[in-house]
């Protein structure tokens, strides 16, 4: 029997048959709805027909408008909503950086560049799609040379927000101009940080006693925030040989959200009759520490009894393993404490009657077998 031949493609045969006038029509309508086979079509273009530069830019430049045009209404529902489903961010999120990784990797026309940051601008300013971040990674990819960079800041600006206001003056300062920068500076000190940012300016340009000047007032205005700003103070103070006012800062910095780890490093800094000076101090601030934080001190130091009174003021953790640190501290405290931690042990149970997920069964289970 006659093997059947394999039936032509109708579509490839009209295609043959069609005049290369036909053709072009076609794919311009297709392209004029549909960005993503407009981009397609630029893709497959600059494969096989010769180009000159000027239309290889141009294709490259139309190829991230029609990337843009594919996402922004994904992104515009995202904006609308304050976000949307992992899929969808996901999407926006991928096709955001292929236009950005173009914009970094190529030589984009002005106009392309200026189109793009024009699109991305209002979702900028309205910081509700949940993508600020690749949002702005792509509007400092549009800028090449710093006229564009001056154009961004100057976005920034007129958008007005805190966190654009931040990046306007970023690039005024990246830029050398003083003037700008430090009106935008000067709008805003309240935190620590702001007052780092400007002593540290001044630094840069040497102008130290004017940077120790906003350092110090920093250090009494700063509502916090302040970690950068004491380690500047506190560098300038050792490089200066104030060996009690470099203390004094790096213990205000310890005791700032204290934890164990800090503790390590401030006992480590100082000498034997410096950490006399200082110890009171930073027991006396222990108890503003998270639990775990302190439970960590105190068996370091061989404190027990105030241990053992945490794991009581706390209970019995949620969601505990064997790996807990509340749960392992109770073990070393066993034979020390056994009625306390027996109580402690009791009070990860719940009442066994009332309906639970299996992973709460066995929490129950190791409380009582503890």
């Amino acid at each position: 029997m006659a093997r059947k031949q394999k039936q032509a493609d109708a579509l490839l045969e009209l295609l043959a048959a069609a005049p290369s006038r036909v053709l072009a029509d076609l794919l311009a309508k297709l392209a004029a709805t549909r960005p993503d086979i407009r981009r397609e079509c630029f893709d497959y273009l600059k494969k096989h027909v010769s180009l000159s530069i000027e239309q290889k830019q141009q294709s490259e430049g139309e190829i991230l408008l029609a990337l843009w045009c594919e996402l922004d209404p994904e992104l515009s529902e995202l904006d609308e909503y304050g976000g949307g489903d992992y899929e969808q961010a996901d999407r926006v999120s991928a096709l955001l950086y292929e236009i950005e990784q173009k914009l970094s990797r190529n030589k984009i026309e002005a106009g392309y560049r200026r189109e793009i940051l024009d699109s991305v601008a209002p979702y900028i300013e309205s910081g509700n799609a949940g993508l600020d971040d690749q949002l702005y990674d792509l509007a400092y990819a549009t800028c090449h040379d710093d006229n564009d960079l001056r154009f961004l800041a100057e976005a920034f600006e007129d958008m007005g927000g805190d966190w654009q206001s931040e990046h306007a003056r970023r690039i005024y300062r990246k830029l050398g101009d003083r003037d700008k920068y430090l009106e935008l500076r000067n709008r805003s000190m309240v935190y620590g940080g702001d007052f780092y940012d400007l002593a540290s300016f001044y630094w840069a340009t040497g102008e130290k006693n004017k940077a120790m000047q906003v350092a110090e007032e920093g250090l009494q205005k700063g509502k916090g925030r302040m970690d950068e700003l004491r380690q500047f103070v506190a560098q300038q103070a050792k490089d200066a040989g104030n060996r009690d006012r470099y203390l004094d800062l790096q213990f205000a910095q310890t005791v700032d959200q204290l934890t164990w780890d800090k503790f390590k490093a401030f006992r480590k800094l100082c000498t034997s009759a410096e950490w006399k000076v200082y110890e009171a101090k930073i027991l006396a601030r222990v108890k503003a520490a998270w639990p775990s934080e302190q439970l960590r001190i105190r068996m370091h130091r061989k404190e027990y009894d105030e241990a053992v009174a945490i794991l009581g003021e706390e209970g019995y953790p949620r969601t505990a393993s064997d790996n807990n640190l509340e749960i392992q501290t109770a073990k070393e405290l066993e034979r020390r404490f056994p009625e306390e931690i027996l109580k402690y042990y009791l009070s990860g149970l719940s009442n066994l009657r009332t309906n639970a997920v299996r992973k709460e069964y066995a929490r129950h289970s190791r409380a009582r077998l503890a």
